[in-house]
């Protein structure tokens, strides 16, 4: 079981502002570890026995970081695809399968997500293996832990064969929060993490179908494509009329074959600092801290000070406080998603 990871390094990640920014998003800070997110992405798929050499498309803006993160984990065989233009998920993972042998297995990962459980993560792929090499376009549903309005779901439908992998019924739009309390009343739907296992060819094959302009116009992008600085740079002007579209619009929600395996593996989408403090170890008071903090009398609170000057707290609860060369925030940790509308 060779599988070829696929790594999907954009986005601007406007929601961890201002420590994320466009020159740096989320994917290449270390948020959850000493590594950055793009790195222990990289980390998760290493195994050389299970893995082949991972396909990295990212922009060009970020090219130094990943780069930098491929050097530090000694990986030297890495394919790093430069997208002309940012055109969402669909036309990305093309780009990738059309650099990959196409009997190839591609696992499609976010760089930007935390996976705390990685085994029971690597047991799901296996478990999704076999019937992706029998043609069918394979997700991962995250087994929900709250009725969270700010995810797609996934509704599964008849068991196919032995083991958990099941059908898909349908995708599911981000709901109203009565709608998914109702999801999770109901069982069998899961969070969307935007995690795929499939054959490239299955891909192609589907993509071309169900979206032939995106098919077409990468296809044409990766023929004229050039080599330069250890990089694979798809044609711009070709590149130029591909649609924009995700991969759930562009292909799952419309393909029939198509396959979910629920998963428990600690799975965070770290889309706030409100999620990043879920995750993070905490002291005995609920405060997760990093950087020259003194707290006092202070309870569930997440600070973050990268400025090196001391901040010193008094008497906060339930606060996000991050200090970083692009700005200062302090907000309510339960409105940390609202952050985004600082960020330029």
């Amino acid at each position: 079981m060779m599988i070829v990871p696929v790594i999907l390094s954009g986005g601007s990640g406007t929601r961890l502002w201002p420590l994320s920014t466009p020159h740096r998003p989320k994917q290449f800070l270390p948020l959850t570890t000493n590594r950055t997110m793009f790195a222990e992405t990289l980390a998760r798929v290493a195994d050389r026995d299970r893995f082949a050499a991972p396909v990295v498309v990212c922009g060009e803006s970020h090219l130094a970081h990943v780069s930098a993160d491929l050097a530090l984990l000694g990986i030297s065989d890495a394919t790093v695809i430069v997208e002309p233009a940012a055109r969402n998920t669909s036309p990305a993972i093309a780009l990738a399968a059309f650099a990959v042998a196409q009997g190839a297995c591609l696992l499609v990962m976010p760089s930007d997500h935390a996976i705390t459980r990685p085994d029971a993560f690597l047991a799901a792929v296996a478990t999704a293996y076999k019937p992706v090499m029998a043609g069918y376009l394979g997700t991962f549903g995250i087994a929900p832990a709250s009725p969270e309005t700010g995810y797609g779901y996934i509704a599964a439908g008849a068991p196919l064969g032995e083991g958990s992998v099941r059908a898909v019924h349908r995708f599911v739009e981000k709901p109203v929060r009565e709608a998914a309390q109702e999801m999770l009343a109901q069982g069998g739907h899961y969070w969307n993490a935007g995690i795929f296992l499939m054959r490239a060819d299955s891909y192609l094959n589907a993509l071309k179908i169900h979206a032939p302009q995106i098919e077409n116009a990468c296809r044409n992008a990766m023929q004229a494509a050039t080599t330069a600085a250890d990089a694979l740079y798809p044609d711009v002007t070709t590149f130029a009329a591909c649609p924009s579209d995700s991969i759930d619009y562009a292909v799952m929600e419309k393909a029939e074959d198509v396959i979910v395996v629920p998963v428990d593996p600690g799975w965070s989408d770290v889309g706030s600092w409100a999620a990043l403090h879920a995750i993070a170890d905490k002291d005995e008071a609920g405060n997760v801290v990093r950087g020259n903090v003194t707290l006092i009398d202070c309870r569930n609170c997440f600070v973050r000070n990268e400025t090196g000057e001391m901040l010193s707290l008094l008497g906060l609860s339930d606060m996000a406080i991050i200090t970083a060369e692009a700005g200062k925030v302090i907000l309510p940790l339960a409105r940390t998603h609202e952050v985004k509308r600082f960020a330029s």
